[in-house]
């Protein structure tokens, strides 16, 4: 449930992009009404309404996130509160300059931000990242800690490149299809084979095990 809950804001990006611009004289109307105070020059025009557009939503839906889970009582991960830095002050310069080479750095920037914390604290601090989330559920050798944790970082290395690769040399119609199943597929596909390679080193659990109340049988 947490990774759709993490998607959802994705989800919807790419749901007000690809109406918007199916109905482009609709997404240019109502993004002048909605956002011409805030824009240079004071109107939206064709090519720029739909990822603005989606990127109000998108700023919308992190903060919906967040509020949600502080009305529960529940922790925000601080990568959510990046996030959500991330996307106001680059949404707000996509929303200012007309320009949606600003939000199409956002997935890239968050990508590493998160491998560089994993990076610095096995480094810096010799805090394995992963372990710290991971480490209740599962018994591994240090060694295959720091290697589950390096390949984290660079799968969002990766990520980040790849993102600014589909982002500047592809229509913005096809880096937002990336966003959501591009991203998430490679991310399914990097969990599997995760899975696979830590299948082969967990531990037995060597804790004592309770001793029983019944009496031994004669």
């Amino acid at each position: 449930m947490k990774i759709l809950f993490d998607f959802l804001p994705i989800a919807l990006f790419f749901g007000m992009f690809k109406y918007a611009d199916g109905h482009k004289d609709w997404a240019a109307s109502t993004a002048t009404e909605w956002l011409g105070f805030m824009v240079s020059g004071g109107v939206v025009g064709l090519t720029e309404a739909p990822v603005m557009l989606a990127t109000v939503v998108v700023i919308v839906a992190t903060l919906a996130q967040i509020v949600w889970l502080k009305a529960r009582g529940r922790k925000v991960d601080t990568m959510l509160w990046i996030s959500l830095g991330l996307v106001t002050a680059l949404g707000s310069a996509t929303i200012y300059f007309h320009s949606e080479s600003f939000i199409k750095w956002k997935p890239t920037v968050l990508y590493w931000v998160m491998g560089t914390s994993l990076l610095l604290g096995q480094l810096l601090f010799k805090k394995n990242g992963m372990k710290s989330l991971m480490g209740a559920q599962m018994n591994l050798p240090d060694a295959v800690w720091r290697t589950v944790n390096f390949s984290w970082v660079g799968f969002f290395a990766a990520m980040g490149f790849l993102n600014l690769w589909v982002a500047f040399n592809f229509p913005t119609s096809t880096w937002v299809n990336f966003k959501l199943f591009g991203g998430m597929g490679l991310m399914l596909v990097f969990v599997l084979a995760q899975a696979v390679f830590l299948n082969k080193h967990i531990q037995p659990d060597t804790a004592p095990q309770p001793l029983s109340d019944k009496p031994p049988h004669d």
